[in-house]
């Protein structure tokens, strides 16, 4: 009798307040075992999703499905942060794609794709040319190229940082580019990228404010840390 009593007890709590008390969980897969104990606990995981304004992902096991299935319910989403790590998300160009029709890409501010390996030009132009609200942007330990920073330049006129740590597939032509355009752009982050010192400083002649990382590369482009600067 007394387990039937505290069901009831349970079932008598608000939506709102079961979508408060969702919203406290960072584990996901903790809030995937909730919502499968009934109806409206997975309606309380859903409205605790949608209240959401950051996402992080990183240092969580995530594929492709799990990560645009929790992205496709955070209706509220600012700040996604898909990084890899070792045993982290690991989306691929399929991935991006599908979040790329999220209603939420349209309204993020801010999107890492650090360290994802299995991504390309393709998923990262898909994504970018949805994501016109973007302010900060890393996309550093990938294997992007121009291509990307030119989707990036036409998409994303707000865009005030970019982190390309370690994208060695870039050249001149796409950051020149990125600055010429991206007229809000106040950081870049050129840690281990194979282009000359006169192409920082020719980004410099274009938008003298510009704060290049890490700091010296325009003096002695010798200078470079041994780890990246975040």
């Amino acid at each position: 009798m007394r387990r039937g009593v505290e069901e009831a007890e349970i079932d008598r709590l608000p939506i709102d307040l079961l979508a408060h008390i969702f919203s406290l969980i960072t584990c996901f897969k903790d809030l995937a075992e909730a919502s499968r104990v009934c109806r409206k606990w997975k309606q309380g995981v859903e409205e605790s999703l949608a209240r959401r304004e950051k996402l992080s992902f990183s240092g969580w096991k995530m594929d492709d499905e799990s990560t645009t299935r929790l992205v496709f319910l955070a209706y509220s989403l600012k700040e996604l942060d898909i990084s890899r790590s070792r045993w982290g998300c690991q989306i691929t160009d399929y991935g991006l794609h599908q979040l790329s029709t999220a209603k939420c890409i349209g309204n993020l501010s801010s999107v890492s794709l650090w360290g994802s390996t299995g991504i390309t030009d393709k998923g990262v132009i898909q994504l970018i040319s949805r994501a016109t609200s973007l302010e900060h942007l890393n996309i550093g330990g990938t294997f992007i190229t121009d291509a990307s920073l030119f989707a990036i330049a036409d998409s994303c006129p707000r865009l005030k940082s970019l982190v390309l740590w370690g994208c060695r597939q870039v050249t001149e032509d796409g950051l020149v580019t990125v600055v010429n355009k991206c007229r809000k752009l106040e950081s870049i982050n050129v840690w281990g990228m194979r282009v000359p010192l006169d192409c920082f400083i020719a980004l410099l002649t274009i938008r003298p404010a510009l704060q290049i990382q890490p700091k010296g590369v325009v003096l002695n482009e010798d200078r470079f840390p041994i780890w990246p600067i975040y």
